[in-house]
């Protein structure tokens, strides 16, 4: 398969007269998932999935990479919404999960985000501000039911794709966005989730990848292709784990498991028990993007909360571009399994 080429060169040819608009869900019962999968948003988010994750192809989260004002801004956004977790500590409350100070932390996010944006834009790009506020609106989780799942994940995903297509991140950010913005994100959103007690929005139980993020694992998984010492079968054990955490997001995302979760790797997590299986870190990219696009981008559940406007269009795609290739089709069988495996490691 050749290597994807998420257009990201259509920031430029933005005009000054681009009519950017608040975008809506439109995607309303599960017949409508056929338009999705035919849209322009469709084929520029997944796109822009598989352009990062061939970004990322063996380089750790301390590479050294060129990144823009726009990303250094980022960053500094999403640390001042990680402050007001501490300003915003949970209430005492009977129930386990679900604590309703989320509520006072997401309303602070709903009250200050655009002035945010404004300050990691420059200005002839703040008129793309009631666009892509949306996208961040929704992804930290839901304020009402107190839960977060991989359609909040998607969303900031998208909220970073149209970053690319109004020209705020340039070419060069590829890596520095996985790395360095998503990376953030994710300590901020795995603190929300720990503080907060939120539960996993459609989770699956044991037998989903994780209960909160899918995403990591893809990019992750690429950081990991070729490494001399790390293999699937590796990920695993506690002294990898302890070593490359920090270095490698998928093996971040282990430890992250491994510290809310009890008992064996294989009853708590059986899909990545599984994954441990595969035999190369290109075996285990190719099968979770197809997993991703079966189980995610497949499924009204998390579909019917997408936003669409200018920047991602539910409009039909002309000449959509073939991310079908071999590896894609190839999952392997071991991700497949339909029970937990009889031993545990």
């Amino acid at each position: 398969m050749s290597t994807p080429k998420f257009p990201l060169k259509e920031a430029q040819i933005l005009s000054n007269e681009h009519k950017f608009i608040v975008p809506k869900k439109c995607i309303k019962v599960p017949a409508d998932l056929a338009v999705w999968q035919k849209s322009e948003a469709y084929f520029e988010y997944l796109g822009f999935i598989l352009a990062l994750n061939e970004a990322v192809k063996e380089k750790p989260l301390d590479y050294q990479c060129p990144q823009s004002a726009s990303v250094d801004n980022v960053i500094q956004m999403l640390s001042k919404f990680d402050e007001w977790i501490t300003e915003i500590p949970p209430t005492e409350q009977p129930q386990r999960f679900g604590n309703k100070s989320f509520r006072i932390w997401h309303e602070r996010l709903q009250q200050n985000a655009i002035e945010e944006l404004k300050q990691v834009l420059p200005e002839e790009l703040h008129r793309a501000i009631a666009e892509i506020v949306e996208y961040l609106y929704e992804s930290f989780g839901n304020p009402t039911r107190i839960d977060y799942g991989t359609g909040h994940e998607m969303a900031f995903l998208m909220f970073l794709c149209c970053m690319f297509k109004i020209g705020a991140f340039k070419e060069d950010d590829k890596v520095a966005v996985v790395t360095k913005v998503f990376n953030r994100y994710l300590e901020l959103v795995r603190r929300l989730q720990l503080t907060y007690r939120m539960e996993p929005a459609g989770s699956h139980g044991v037998w989903s990848l994780d209960d909160y993020q899918f995403v990591p694992f893809i990019w992750g998984s690429s950081q990991l292709i070729g490494h001399p010492r790390i293999e699937p079968r590796h990920f695993v054990n506690q002294d990898i784990i302890e070593c490359y955490s920090k270095k490698y997001m998928f093996l971040g995302c282990i430890e992250f498991i491994l510290k809310v979760k009890i008992g064996p790797f294989a009853e708590h997590s059986n899909q990545l028990w599984n994954v441990s299986g595969v035999s190369t870190w290109s075996k285990v990219n190719n099968g979770l993007i197809k997993m991703y696009k079966a189980e995610v981008l497949a499924k009204f559940p998390v579909i019917q909360h997408v936003f669409f406007g200018s920047l991602l269009p539910l409009t039909p795609m002309n000449n959509p571009p073939n991310y079908r290739g071999a590896e894609l089709n190839e999952l392997p069988q071991c991700l497949n399994r339909s029970t937990p495996p009889a031993t545990t490691r």
